[in-house]
């Protein structure tokens, strides 16, 4: 196995903690706070996120003793930090005297402040002044005992993912300009010749900005790809001032790695990270949303490389911003928790550390609540703190499978354009659906992008990766030649990096690998099923499919497409490539999820076991492995294993009791 790139935090075990804001509260509170800390087994804190206001409540007039004396303590309680570069929000001052650095909407709406993150990324302007800010916390704290990791800005595009600006439109045409060399290029990639859409200069671009109707799928399509660079690119301003003054210390940026988050490509952006830091909460009306968790959980460790990453935000209980914020039952913060760490979370962190008494999240949940030390997610605070403790020999360790789920960024943004032929298909769904399929068989996945190595991969599934370049689609198609099971479903290969569709038949870039020909789509209308020959549903999908060298798995048995294939199989090299031409049914796409695991080979990490209980290893360079069983059920679950028991569980004879709501964790023998 590929060793790990070193740990960068200088923390012993599981790093432990969360989001610090003690600017919100008195001296006597924080003193207090420090006391808590210890109980709970907090080791690191992020720090500074929103405090330029506090910091510089007037243009270079600073205000530091406060937390000169937050970080001083810290470190005397051997509590390390992980600093904000304080530049999350403009503090009104800024807002006020330069108003012309506010975000613009497509429609032309100024977004005022009041809020956070009030900012036009690509402004000059504010660049300079979060430049500014980040070099003056640099050089005061570079040598600070209590700092670790620099935490630049924070959920960098998390409320502005697209601005509109004229400072917008500026730096849109430069990226053009990067990426086509020539205005005659760019009219070649947009197919500007329909709609008399020809340029003649770059000057005449403009982001798309509301139209009569549809822009320009490809001028949609690059603007995305402009907006995920540029906010990498106010990182890497900032993240330069900081390798500059202390190249001693990591940085990094808390993404949002989520199955809801879809404007920033966060695989572009690993690079760039000493150690991936992901932010996840749960979505209170998903009955099963450990799911989801675990599949934002396998795609940060994807994102990641394979290496350990930090889950830096998540919440102890209720949130503030859903329609219905749910509190967490019993035990649920620990297994939320846990399964991170399953997955290759080497530090756990929530925001935040004391549940604030004013603004817009004071009724977002907290490591310490309204309610105080006498309270169940206190204890439960505490609880979690003496299990990550207990897991400390895990730390290091890594996750091994032989799944792969394939997931591109600029594929989910070209599929859901407009003028398509569906506006009910959601590219976030579709990976899920694959994903929940898996989990129910207990077959582990990596959530890798499109360009990775899929050597060693048995099993490599592809929902909907509506645009890949030939290169992208001959990788795809070695796995198959390699030995590996490859499952390609619906909308995909249509088109190129350009959004120019692959000519000669769908599903275009991957006709060869598959041996089928689409002549035309039929999507479905809403409430439309059809069936297929092993008599399970399908909806939203199918398409007039033609066998050329491939076999048919399922046929459709009735509508208009009645006898011809839905799902085919054909022999690659080592391997099979399957195409999946329509949308089955979860209990149908569950059973032929079966069949290809079958055929691949592969074994979930624990045979026999409840649908709602995972299992999931993590594998040490030593050899040892590590079980972590996660019971999300409301019994006692009984495992059969071999090892010592890490934490909870008991066990007897090799059989291993999870508690209801519980999780055990096993040094394997």
């Amino acid at each position: 196995m590929t060793a790990a790139r070193p740990w960068p935090l200088g923390i012993e075990g599981i790093a432990y903690g969360g989001d610090y804001n003690p600017e919100q509260w008195p001296r006597e509170v924080r003193l207090e706070d420090i006391a808590l800390m210890r109980e709970a087994g907090v080791a690191l804190l992020s720090v500074g996120i929103f405090s330029w206001a506090a910091l510089e409540p007037r243009e270079g007039e600073y205000e530091f003793e406060w937390l000169d004396e937050v970080l001083d303590l810290l470190a005397e309680a051997g509590i390390r930090v992980a600093l904000a570069t304080a530049t999350a929000s403009p503090p009104p001052w800024l807002t006020h005297r330069h108003p012309e650095l506010l975000p613009v909407t497509a429609e032309g709406t100024v977004l005022s402040p009041g809020g956070r993150q009030a900012y036009a990324v690509s402004s000059p302007v504010f660049r300079d002044y979060a430049v500014r800010m980040t070099r003056v916390m640099a050089e005061r704290y570079a040598e600070h005992p209590a700092l670790a990791l620099w935490h630049v800005d924070n959920e960098l595009g998390c409320h502005v993912p697209h601005d509109f600006s004229d400072h917008a439109a500026a730096a849109f045409r430069r990226w053009l300009e990067r990426r086509y060399g020539s205005i005659e290029a760019l009219n070649e990639a947009w197919g500007t010749a329909f709609w008399s859409q020809r340029y003649s200069d770059f000057a005449q671009i403009l982001p798309p900005r509301a139209a009569p109707t549809y822009p320009n799928p490809t001028q949609q399509l690059d603007f995305a790809r402009y907006s995920s660079d540029e906010l990498l690119a106010h990182y890497r301003a900032l993240r330069e001032v900081l390798a500059e003054v202390t190249p001693h210390v990591p940085a990094t940026t808390n993404f949002m790695l989520s199955s809801a988050t879809k404007w920033m490509d966060y695989f572009s952006w690993a690079e760039d990270v000493d150690v991936v830091a992901n932010d996840h909460y749960l979505i209170a009306a998903d009955p099963r949303g450990q799911i989801e968790l675990a599949f934002a959980a396998d795609l940060s460790r994807g994102v990641a490389g394979g290496d350990p990453w930090i889950l830096m935000e998540h919440s102890t209980s209720a949130v503030n911003w859903q329609s219905r914020n749910r509190a967490k039952g019993p035990g649920e913060m620990l297994r939320n928790s846990l399964s991170h760490v399953a997955r290759g979370a080497d530090g756990i962190m929530f925001f935040q550390w004391r549940q604030s008494r004013a603004g817009a999240e004071k009724f977002h949940s907290a490591m310490v609540p309204h309610a105080g030390t006498e309270s169940e997610v206190w204890r439960g605070t505490v609880a979690l703190g003496r299990a990550l403790e207990a897991l400390a020999p895990v730390r290091g360790s890594r996750v091994l499978n032989r799944v792969a789920l394939v997931m591109d960024y600029p594929s989910w943004w070209a599929s859901e354009l407009d003028s398509h032929p569906t506006q009910a298909l959601r590219y976030s769904e579709e990976m899920l659906r694959w994903y929940t399929a898996l989990w129910d068989l207990g077959v582990g996945v990596d959530v890798v992008g499109v360009g990775a190595d899929l050597t060693g991969y048995e099993l490599v599934i592809a929902p909907t990766l509506y645009s890949v370049s030939e290169a992208q689609a001959a990788g795809v198609a070695e796995a198959a030649r390699a030995g590996a099971q490859v499952v390609i479903t619906f909308f995909s290969g249509i088109v190129d990096e350009n959004d120019q569709v692959h000519l000669g038949g769908y599903p275009g870039a991957f006709r060869g690998l598959l041996g089928v020909r689409s002549e035309e789509f039929h999507p479905l209308l809403e409430g439309e099923v059809h069936h297929l020959d092993d008599g399970t549903a399908a909806d939203l999908w199918s398409e007039r499919t033609h066998l050329e060298g491939a076999e048919a798995v399922r046929r459709w048995a009735d509508g208009p497409l009645h006898g011809l294939p839905a799902v085919t199989r054909n022999p690659v090299g080592e391997g099979a490539a399957w195409y999946v031409a329509a949308r089955p049914s979860a209990e149908g796409l569950e059973a032929l999820v079966a069949e290809i695991v079958a055929a691949a080979g592969v074994e979930p990490a624990v045979a026999g076991l409840h649908r709602d209980v995972e299992a999931v290893r993590r594998f040490a360079e030593d050899g040892t492995t590590y079980l972590f069983v996660l019971n999300h059920s409301e019994r006692d679950q009984v495992v059969q294993v071999s090892g010592e028991e890490l934490l909870r569980g008991t066990v007897a004879d090799g059989a291993l009791t999870v508690h209801a709501g519980a999780v055990a964790v096993i040094r394997e023998r």
